[in-house]
């Protein structure tokens, strides 16, 4: 675990040591959890490398201390951003971005831009039944297989039928958020769809099995920039950011 004050301290060293000294004009930066409406905080929980960073001021201490202006999102947010324009969604009007990893987060993005929402979206934290505990992340989450079978998913073997049991459920899962969302293009990404894990084709098929509202269910892919999705989507939130400004 990072306290706050560490971390943050720490962070702005190493920023401005990757500047050199010189003039930042901006910064994109993307933490779990839900957005405060202001989109200078968050509500960050079941992090434990972060636990203490939840509601504290993030934007107003990296824009005092650097001189510069930071635009913050949800971390899934700026992946699936960088997804869509950059990566396996770029030519889709409308992209569901859906990353399944120690976590799941979801996010849609229109026409190259994050849609707009009061506070982010968290998909993972959706009921599957009746049953409070019954979440999708704490269904199909890395966390949730090791708690189930005691090892980490890539211990399982890429034959484990435990891979197809996950592929339903999450196929229930997205379809909840494809019924309110109706994308073009879903764009499926995290660690828990690497060569021993869910596979993309597997929740299609489920998907197509259970689908009773959508006229065809939406075409699916595979993440294509890995752990660069991020730093895609923060270059594009400052290209948009730029953008705008030119307009005024």
């Amino acid at each position: 675990m990072t306290p706050y004050d560490t971390g943050i301290a720490a962070l702005i060293e190493r920023i401005r040591s990757v500047s050199g000294g010189q003039h930042i004009e901006c910064i994109a930066m993307g933490l779990p959890g839900t957005q405060a409406r202001d989109h200078r905080s968050a509500f960050i929980s079941g992090t434990a490398t972060l636990d203490g960073w939840s509601k504290k001021p993030i934007v107003d201490e990296l824009e005092t201390a650097l001189s510069t202006k930071v635009i913050f999102e949800n971390d899934t947010a700026m992946v699936g951003l960088g997804e869509a324009v950059s990566g396996a969604g770029k030519g889709a009007a409308i992209v569901v971005y859906v990353t399944v990893s120690t976590g799941v987060g979801g996010v849609r993005i229109v026409n190259g831009c994050l849609d707009a929402m009061s506070h982010g979206s968290e998909m993972g934290g959706q009921y599957l039944g009746m049953d409070a505990s019954h979440t999708l992340e704490g269904l199909v989450s890395g966390n949730a297989v090791y708690r189930k079978y005691g090892k980490h998913p890539k211990e399982l073997g890429k034959e484990s039928p435990v891979w197809e049991e996950l592929a339903e459920i999450l196929a229930y899962g997205l379809y909840n958020s494809l019924v309110h969302w109706s994308p073009d293009r879903v764009v499926l990404g995290g660690s828990m769809f690497n060569e021993i894990g869910i596979s993309v084709e597997r929740v299609r098929a489920h998907l197509t099995r259970i689908n009773i509202k959508l006229p065809e269910v939406p075409e699916m892919v595979h993440s294509a920039l890995g752990d660069v999705g991020g730093l895609y989507g923060g270059l594009a939130r400052l290209a948009q950011l730029r953008l705008a400004e030119g307009e005024r």
